[in-house]
């Protein structure tokens, strides 16, 4: 088992990040100049415009997941929001091979997708990610445990 990491610690696919935001910016400056290089009323080019604010704006929120642990818990910030979780609460952290990315085993018997570890361009950080947030939950639960009964 891998070392804790120091809290707190953020989890995030970076090489996607960066490859999303990058193709946000150039996608929106290609529609928004094809706008201004056609002959075009005003109209039409302020609807490629917000065209191409609207898929930026989509890329973005797909990039911005993450996985954010403290001493008091775990942030999930998926693509359609996000929930806080309490370390307690989570009673297993998954990554099968296959996996499109974390998923988060619950106390109340629900799986939680966690998009902010996720294999695809680079494999083994999120195999690493993923192996500390399972040791900071196992560290955090047991700790829980050992206040209990103390």
């Amino acid at each position: 088992m891998s070392d804790t990491p120091t809290l707190p610690v953020t989890f995030r696919p970076g090489h996607t990040r960066a490859i999303l935001l990058t193709a946000g910016v150039l996608i929106f400056l290609t529609i928004s100049g094809i706008a201004l290089l056609l002959k075009l009323g005003p109209g039409e080019r302020a609807s490629f415009v917000v065209t191409g604010a609207l898929i930026f704006w989509v890329l973005a929120r797909v990039s911005r997941v993450k996985v954010v642990a403290d001493e008091s818990g775990v942030t999930v910030v998926n693509i359609a929001g996000q929930r806080r979780l309490d370390w307690a609460e989570i009673v297993q952290v998954n990554l099968r091979p296959g996996d499109p990315w974390v998923f988060l085993n619950l106390s109340d018997g629900t799986s939680l997708p966690a998009l902010g570890i996720q294999p695809g361009l680079a494999k083994q950080r999120a195999i690493a990610d993923a192996q500390a947030l399972r040791a900071l939950a196992e560290a955090r639960s047991t700790a829980h445990l050992a206040e209990d009964q103390g």
